[in-house]
């Protein structure tokens, strides 16, 4: 019987968060969905070769989806602009 890994919450990695949105507010609507995929994916990869269950990745990758795209709409408004 093995242990289960509980990832530290990806939500709270702000200075990660805040980097990765400016980068995807900054791009073209086309490239800003195909960077958020792929922030997300990347994170998604690295959980399950670290062994951490499928429910918690599903979830991490949920929250961090949410938090990146919350990030980026703050950032846009903030600038004066349209998401």
């Amino acid at each position: 019987m093995g242990a289960e890994i509980i990832p530290f919450p990806l939500v709270r990695r702000r200075a990660f968060i805040q980097r990765h949105a400016a980068r995807i507010a900054e791009a073209s609507s086309t490239t800003a969905g195909k960077l958020l995929a792929h922030s997300v994916q990347v994170q998604v990869d690295t959980m399950r070769r670290r062994g951490i269950g499928v429910d918690a990745i599903a979830r991490e990758a949920k929250a961090l989806e949410a938090a990146l795209r919350y990030e980026q709409w703050r950032l846009v408004r903030q600038r004066g602009g349209v998401a």
